[in-house]
């Protein structure tokens, strides 16, 4: 992700993400800049269509409020909707998975509910369902081949 990404990615994600909540563009364009220099560990990565950034995908150490004390996480997985069934979040997914064992990781966790085929059906696996926040949530993971 470069820093022309982060505007546009920060609004994507607030609307698929935080809507319901008071988390402004800016303030996660703010953690976005975070991961900007890298620490050689997280990172975001942006799906990029000629010029138009049309998704992306963290590799973090921490999960928002997570419910689980586990680490990395494969977060924020987003694609603009006028962009979606093209294979560009499978891309995102498939590219997290290969830096997380380019750097030595062996097993990446992610939160969802609403995706659950999704990222069944790229070899994740449920480890628990719980309760967060009043709602279902699952807990997955997948093994890294390094």
């Amino acid at each position: 992700m470069t820093e022309r990404d982060v505007e546009a990615m920060a609004r994507l994600r607030v609307a698929a993400f935080f809507e319901s909540t008071a988390r402004t563009p800016d303030e996660d364009a703010a953690g976005l800049r975070m991961l900007l220099p890298g620490d050689g560990f997280e990172t975001a990565l942006v799906a990029r269509i000629g010029d138009v950034s049309v998704g992306t995908c963290l590799l973090v150490r921490h999960e928002l409020e997570p419910a689980h004390k586990l680490t990395p996480w494969l977060a924020g997985l987003v694609v603009d909707d006028a962009y979606r069934g093209r294979g560009i979040g499978r891309a995102l997914v498939a590219a997290i998975e290969a830096y997380a064992a380019s750097i030595g990781v062996q097993r990446l966790y992610l939160y969802t509910w609403e995706a659950r085929d999704f990222y069944a059906g790229l070899g994740w696996v449920v480890v628990e369902q719980f309760e967060q926040e009043g709602g279902a949530m699952l807990l997955m993971a997948r093994e890294i081949q390094l």
